[in-house]
């Protein structure tokens, strides 16, 4: 089997539904997305990358590997990284300059194995996501390691809820922590690998396009211009526009 990989965290839960209502309130104070300007949108930052490989090609599913042990494997590698660069700026995102999980004009919510709503900051929900992650990475039920093993058939259902929820901590990076990562000169690792993961993800319909339309004006310019890897088709269809109101998640 593909060897992999995790990082840590700290503390526990469980990855469970969310649920989606409309506010007015403006997540961290910010402005709505409409009306503020998306420093990671801007030419001299968006043409940085760490290398200019074509992920399109790296994403395919190889030639007799498994689908599930492809996934397991790639998602595997996606936690990690992504627990990684958010590691960059996690001193800067703390429960007074982030009090709720925001991205865009979009607030997450965590909500726990009993369906209850739990109000979080973003340091806290990164936390219950990389908690949670690493707890079904690690579990040899789940994500199994061992030659013989074989995978849950909810398996697929489980990693798009955790690619869902990588999702969710990288919009946040870009959205509320994206001056911190150039001043930090990483924001060439982080275009690279939010390229690699929405490549990957939509290689095998891994996220609902509606989940990811907040960010379409990034995977647009990211994905789908020279050097982006994509295939050039635009963003997802799922992409109608910033909108004045801020939603809940």
């Amino acid at each position: 089997m593909l060897q992999r990989q995790w990082a840590r965290s700290s503390t526990p839960g469980m990855l469970a539904p969310e649920m989606t209502r409309k506010s007015k309130a403006k997540p961290n104070g910010k402005k709505p997305a409409s009306e503020e300007k998306k420093m990671y949108l801007e030419p001299e930052h968006t043409k940085s990358r760490i290398t200019d490989f074509e992920f399109k090609e790296l994403v395919v599913l190889p030639r007799e590997i498994d689908l599930n042990e492809w996934l397991a494997s790639n998602t595997t590698t996606f936690f990690h990284h992504i627990n990684l660069q958010y590691s960059t700026i996690s001193e800067f995102c703390t429960g007074e300059t982030c009090q709720t999980m925001a991205v865009c004009n979009t607030q997450y919510y965590w909500y726990d194995e009993r369906g209850k709503k739990v109000k979080c900051t973003a340091p806290q929900y990164v936390d219950f996501v990389m908690s949670s992650v690493q707890k079904l990475v690690t579990d040899e039920d789940m994500f199994p390691t061992k030659y013989g093993r074989e995978f849950p058939s909810s398996f697929e259902a489980l990693v798009k809820k955790i690619c869902k929820y990588l999702f969710h901590v990288l919009g946040h990076i870009y959205w509320a922590h994206f001056k911190e990562t150039l001043a930090l000169e990483l924001h060439g690792h982080l275009n690279t690998l939010y390229i690699h993961f929405i490549l990957f993800t939509r290689e095998f319909s891994l996220l609902d396009p509606k989940e990811t339309a907040i960010m379409d004006d990034l995977t647009e310019v990211l994905c789908c211009s020279p050097g982006g890897g994509g295939d050039g088709d635009g963003a997802s269809g799922g992409a109608s526009g910033a909108q004045n109101h801020v939603k809940e998640r």
